[in-house]
Order: C-alpha cells, then structure tokens, then sequence
C-alpha cells in the first residue's frame, strides 16, 4: 500500500468502528430492536480484503458482517437505517443487521446460519469459472464454522474444480462463548485443515490491514490465473461480546488486554506514522469519520418507517411477489 491508500484504508477503518459504535449505543437506547453482533476489532480484515479485490468480485459474510458491507460500499446512513428499521435501510429494513446486502458492490450478504454462505461461495466462484469473467468469490467466516460440514464440503469442491474462491477466517478465538481450541483437535483451526484439500493456505496478522491487504492480493491474483482456491487465516479479536446479549465475561483480562494494545486502528496509525503522515492528517481523517457517523445517526432517526407493502417487493428476481407453479 502507499502512504495514500493506507490512510484511505485507516479511513475507513475509522469510519467503520464509529458506525459499529453507533449501531451499539442505539441499541442500548431501544432504536436498534432484536439483537446486533458488532465487528469492532475486525476492521483491518474487511477493509484490507477489499481493497485487494474488484469492484465486480463477489463477497460473503456472517452475521457478524457490517464491516464487510460498509468496506464494500454500503453507507453508515444505510447501514444504520437498516438496523432502525427504517425505510431508507440497505434492504429497506427486511434485513436488519444479521442480513446486510448490496449486490450492486458484490456484497452478496450476511447470512445468520454459520458455514451456510461458504457453499454459496463456492457456487459463486463455480459462476465466474464458466463465464470467464476474472471474478473472484470470497467467504469471510469465524473460526466456528470450520467445525461446520460445509465448511469441508466447500472447500473439497473448490480445490477438486479449482474454483476462483478465498476462504477467509476471521479467527477472533471463540465460538460465541466457547474458546475455538477447546473444540478443535488442531491449533489453527482453518489453516490446519486446508492440507486435507490440496489448498494452499496462510496464517496471518488479521490486526495489521496492510499484511491482509497484500495476503489478499496474492490469493486473488493466483486465483484469477486459474491456480484455485486459497485459504486465509486472519488472527483477530472482537472487542464486544458475541453479540449485544454477552458482556463477555468469560475472557481472561490479560488476554482481552493484549489484544487490545493491537487495535488495528492502532497498528495502521503506527504504520502511517512510520511513513511521515502527520498526526495532524490523521486527526482530519479522524474527525471527517466523526462527521459522517454523526449525520447518518441524525438521517436513519429521521427517516420513515418502511410502508407494509415493501413486504411483497424483492421477493423475485424481478421484483414481484405472485405465486409462481
């Protein structure tokens, strides 16, 4: 990355961890209803991720997804509005948080059941390997999915078609409640299973957004090539609990405070630093990220309530809702 394109990605980056602020303290007001489960610490994995790719390759995220769609071009405003149930949301309020879309930027959505969407991936991939597009599909996943049986048969069907496809887990160490080693018989639980399918795969620092972002880039250029699949494993550390109902307590407070000495925005400001970015242009980035979280709160409050028959629109793939036989 340049000193450019990383201040853009620490940018983001801000910007991000600012609308999962927000989308924790409207929840806690009582505007954000049902329940939210915040990536704040996983940053540098979207944004990196994506900076790496096309604008017209495909991604797939979990329900722990909203950096993945706000890296992808989703709006703090839409993505806000969704969560508020508001009419101007990203899917007009029929996702919520667990199901943030935008296809139009490839983010093919966030999906609640884990391990569901890596199979979707691979189909994805399967899509652009026939059609000779040069796209490439990405499944962003936690490190419980790969004691998912589609995780397996994802990745079996990628590496024997030798799909234009990047597994990517986001290893933050527990399984909602549960530590990942406790219930896994390898230490690295994605990476370590890659060698069964021939895949290549690496282990990474998922904090630092410049070693994702090269990671990245070599996987989707040897993809595009037609060499196949890769697997990447981006070490990581969510800052809340799994979701709004967790306060997390069963983390030890030297591990919680060891990871967070390495925030990623920490680590990208060290790095622009490094490169003789002034903290001066930082701070402006900083408070641009501000501004535009602030308006979004101010715009999703405002806006509307969506109508009941938005109900019956995007049930199709042309937009009706008739019973078809």
């Amino acid at each position: 990355m340049t000193p450019e394109e990383l201040l853009d990605a620490y940018a983001e980056m801000v910007l991000i961890r600012r609308t999962e602020k927000a989308a924790h303290d409207l929840f806690m007001s009582g505007l954000v209803k049902g329940t939210t489960h915040l990536a704040a610490g996983h940053e540098a994995v979207a944004v990196g991720a994506s900076a790496a790719l096309r604008p017209d390759d495909y991604v797939f995220a979990t329900y722990r997804g909203h950096h993945h769609a706000l890296a992808r071009g989703a709006t703090p405003e839409e993505c806000l509005a969704e969560l508020m149930s508001r009419a101007t949301g990203l899917c007009q309020a029929k996702g919520g948080s667990m199901h943030l879309t935008k296809a139009a930027n490839g983010m093919l959505g966030s999906y609640a059941i884990v391990g569901a969407h890596l199979p979707m991936a691979a189909g994805a991939a399967w899509s652009a390997k026939l059609r000779g597009s040069g796209q490439v599909a990405v499944a962003f996943f936690g490190d419980g999915a790969t004691n998912i049986g589609a995780f397996h048969e994802a990745l079996n069907l990628a590496a024997v078609w030798s799909l234009p496809a990047l597994f990517i887990c986001e290893n933050n160490l527990y399984m909602e409640y549960t530590p990942i080693e406790a219930v896994t018989a390898v230490p690295n639980p994605a990476a370590d299973r890659a060698g069964g399918y021939n895949m290549p795969a690496e282990i990474i620092d998922g904090n630092d957004v410049v070693v994702v972002h090269e990671t990245v880039a070599r996987a989707a250029e040897r993809a595009r090539k037609g060499d196949g699949p890769t697997l990447i494993e981006a070490q990581t550390y969510r800052h809340f609990g799994h979701s709004r109902a967790d306060p997390a307590k069963y983390r030890p407070a030297d591990e919680v405070e060891r990871w967070m000495k390495h925030d990623p925005l920490d680590v990208a400001r060290a790095r622009l630093e490094a490169l003789g970015v002034s903290p001066e242009v930082i701070a402006d980035r900083d408070r641009r990220a501000a501004a535009t979280v602030d308006e979004a709160i101010a715009a999703a409050k405002k806006a509307p309530e969506p109508e009941p028959a938005l109900a019956f629109t995007d049930v199709w793939a042309d937009g009706g809702a008739a019973w078809r036989t």
